[in-house]
């Protein structure tokens, strides 16, 4: 697995989890879907991404989105 794809799983992980803790929990969690979609926009206007930076610290190796 590449940064790349390590990065996109974790979003979609976090929007649907996102996701069922505003229908079950509180509506307020959907609020966490918009910071992960804001950050995917920043992330490809900059090419800043932290989740792709913790994951090359994590020894995944490098994608071609994020180097």
């Amino acid at each position: 697995m590449t940064v790349d794809r390590a990065v996109m799983m974790f979003a979609g992980v976090m929007i649907l989890v996102s996701l069922a803790l505003g229908y079950y929990v509180s509506p307020y969690w959907y609020l966490l879907n918009a910071f992960v979609g804001l950050n995917m926009i920043q992330a490809s206007v900059t090419g800043f991404c932290p989740a792709a930076i913790i994951f090359k610290m994590l020894g995944i190796k490098p994608g071609v989105a994020f180097r």
